[in-house]
């Protein structure tokens, strides 16, 4: 059987690599500011550590994760 992913529109943002303000606005609790220099954010699926124009993409279920821009661009397209 061969499936099609639906389409559904999903909030996001690219992180600069500087503005964790941004991050937080965006996330609320869920970033964890940086120790080493890279914030995290808190998923379902454990910490992930969030780099430099990694996306933040707000899921359909309210959750929160990051994509690498490869994978970003390749999966979505910008909403007017």
């Amino acid at each position: 059987m061969k499936y099609r992913k639906k389409p559904v529109e999903v909030e996001a943002i690219q992180y600069d690599g500087f503005h964790t303000g941004k991050l937080n606005n965006f996330c609320g609790d869920k970033i964890v500011e940086p120790v080493d220099g890279s914030p995290f954010i808190r998923t379902l699926e454990g910490d992930m550590i969030i780099s430099k124009g990694d996306y933040v993409i707000k899921g359909v279920n309210g959750e929160f994760y990051p994509c690498k821009p490869e994978i970003f661009e390749k999966t979505y397209e910008k909403v007017e």
